[in-house]
């Protein structure tokens, strides 16, 4: 049985991840940022017009999100520091989207870059 951070690597050896930078970068150019904590780390502060689907809930309220509907929409994934929304990133590549990153250091790391 994999422990939880083999299961974070094994994500992040499929996905694109990138740096804070790149992220407010890619936000600034119409990239859609989505947030994957849970609904009090959310309330507590966020990426300013993220949308927030927990990750427990990714798979079934992805596509009631109408911004996130299109799978060729570019999304940045965060979480807090960047294991869940590797996760993420990894789900929503298996469920057919093409153009998602995983933010690295996820909102604590934003917050310090700030």
């Amino acid at each position: 049985m994999a422990t939880t951070m083999e299961l974070v690597q094994a994500a992040k050896a499929l996905i694109n991840e990138i740096t804070t930078e790149q992220a407010s970068s890619l936000l600034n150019s119409g990239a859609q940022a989505l947030d994957v904590r849970e609904p009090a780390e959310f309330e507590a502060g966020h990426i300013a017009n993220a949308h927030h689907i927990p990750r427990g809930m990714l798979e079934f309220m992805i596509a009631n999100n109408s911004s996130l509907k299109n799978k060729d929409t570019e999304i940045v994934v965060y979480c807090k520091t960047g294991g869940r929304s590797a996760l993420a990133a990894a789900t929503l590549l298996q469920l057919g989207y093409t153009n998602v990153s995983s933010m690295m250091g996820g909102f604590d790391l934003w917050e310090q870059n700030k």
